[in-house]
């Protein structure tokens, strides 16, 4: 029997927040050299608050650097096209493109590839915006963006996201703090 949706949304929260079972189940099957990175997320984990709606986010990653309001898409396909279910992904993304402009963050479309059993099953996309500057801005770089079909739908292909132990060593190498000078 396969999971339903909410599973995979639950399985990003539980991961996020340093969930210890949830992470040391989803370590197994990454390459013993990322596991280092999963298990740090134990010790700087995100608060994460769902926040599903009608044309709202999935959930929110909050730490003291960074805030994140994340979309959960899952697919068993390498490829999700927002022109489906009557473009209402579309529209989605829109909406969400002109609220984060507004107050200065990027989205986060974080795609699950269903049954996928090698490596990181997570990949991260950032919606396009306004460049941002600071860190914010560095990390909307080194995230691929959602793509666009040439009729101009959005599109998220599997192969071309970041892997989310990727981003979260990124994010990790962001928020580093230079050691304290001797007193």
């Amino acid at each position: 029997m396969g999971r339903s949706y909410s599973a995979y949304e639950r399985e990003l929260k539980e991961l996020l927040q340093g969930d210890p079972s949830t992470i040391a189940r989803y370590a197994r099957a990454l390459d013993p050299v990322d596991r280092p990175t999963m298990q740090r997320v134990r010790s700087e984990p995100f608060l994460v608050i769902r926040a599903a709606g009608s044309l709202g986010f999935d959930l929110v990653a909050l730490r003291s650097e960074f805030s994140f309001p994340l979309e959960v898409k899952a697919s068993s396909a390498d490829t999700i096209r927002f022109s489906s279910a009557s473009g209402r992904a579309g529209v989605q993304l829109a909406a969400h493109q002109r609220a984060v402009d507004r107050v200065g963050l990027i989205v986060l479309y974080a795609y699950r590839r269903i049954g996928h059993r090698d490596g990181d099953p997570w990949r991260l996309f950032a919606v396009p915006g306004d460049s941002r500057s600071g860190r914010l801005g560095l990390l909307r770089k080194w995230l691929p963006p959602v793509d666009w079909t040439r009729d101009g739908n959005a599109v998220l292909r599997w192969d071309a996201g970041l892997p989310l132990v990727r981003f979260l060593e990124r994010v990790f190498f962001l928020t580093e703090r230079p050691p304290e000078p001797p007193a």
